[in-house]
């Protein structure tokens, strides 16, 4: 594959000042050549007037991050990457290629995710040319071809995870192991990326979300599954309450004040506690002014 190599140029500034100076002695020429009507001082000042015209040719500009890929009958001839007025060979041809970083965000896509539920998603891509000889002659266009590349990858993506995982925590999913999955993604563009002499330097999802189809439907899930989650935490912390209320009742506090309870009661004060901490609803209080025996 070919790769990028340094071009043959030179500074153009010292070209510049013998070029001027070549121009005004070929006009010094010229007048002196038609006072005197001398042949050979005109013949001189069209000779120095076609060099100074080959230097003016061979000029081109760079700009900080920019490089000129030069090329000759077809051939690549190597890029120049220092910016400034440059001066090649009056053959070569010289194209521009931006060297600064750039950034897209793709198109908001609808495709199916590991789990078949359709999803939205987009991202965010961060990319500058490294290669240059790549860029012009590995790929037809590369901004294009990165831009294709990277529509594909994050579809790609969407279908390799699933949007999220409701019952087991060890899968990796869209929506919540960001970091990999974005890391995932980069290394995949740089994959596809290497034939266009492109670095990718970041990619990150910017849009993810249920299709309009289901997003409703998914919502509801994910709130019943949030408050399954949340009550089964209730009531674990409710045990506890219960069981330390409890021991707490029949140790006492000095051995003096303990109040012994039997199964019946133990079973019917953890009831009762229970139903005040783990209700939904406020609870209200029924007061007992008989026994708990008969």
């Amino acid at each position: 594959m070919l790769s990028e190599s340094t071009g043959r140029s030179a500074a153009g500034i010292p070209w510049l000042i013998v070029d001027v100076v070549l121009l005004l002695g070929s006009i010094a020429l010229y007048i002196v050549a038609a006072v005197y009507s001398n042949v050979l001082l005109l013949i001189l000042a069209i000779v120095l007037t076609l060099v100074v015209l080959i230097i003016s040719v061979s000029f081109y500009m760079i700009q900080p991050n920019q490089a000129a890929v030069l090329t000759m009958f077809g051939d690549y001839k190597g890029t120049d990457r220092t910016p400034g007025l440059r001066i090649a060979n009056p053959l070569y041809a010289n194209t521009k290629i931006s060297l600064r970083v750039r950034n897209f965000t793709t198109q908001t896509s609808k495709v199916n995710d590991a789990n078949g539920n359709p999803i939205e998603i987009a991202a965010v891509v961060v990319w500058r040319v490294t290669d240059t000889a790549r860029a012009q002659f590995g790929v037809d266009d590369f901004t294009s071809y990165v831009h294709t590349q990277s529509e594909s990858a994050v579809r790609q993506l969407a279908r390799s995870y699933p949007y999220d995982s409701f019952d087991d925590t060890s899968v990796i999913t869209l929506i919540g192991d960001t970091s990999e999955v974005n890391q995932n993604l980069l290394v995949e563009l740089q994959e596809r990326a290497d034939a266009a002499g492109v670095e990718v330097l970041e990619a990150r999802i910017t849009d993810l979300a249920y299709a309009p189809e289901i997003a409703e439907a998914m919502l509801r899930r994910q709130q019943a599954a949030a408050i399954v989650a949340a009550r089964a935490k209730i009531v674990e912390g409710a045990v506890l309450m219960v069981r330390e209320a409890i021991e707490k009742l029949e140790e006492g506090t000095d051995r003096h004040d303990a109040i012994p309870l039997d199964n019946d009661r133990r079973a019917t004060f953890a009831a009762n506690l229970m139903t005040v901490i783990a209700s939904d609803q406020p609870t209200n209080p029924v007061v007992n002014v008989g026994t708990l025996s008969r």
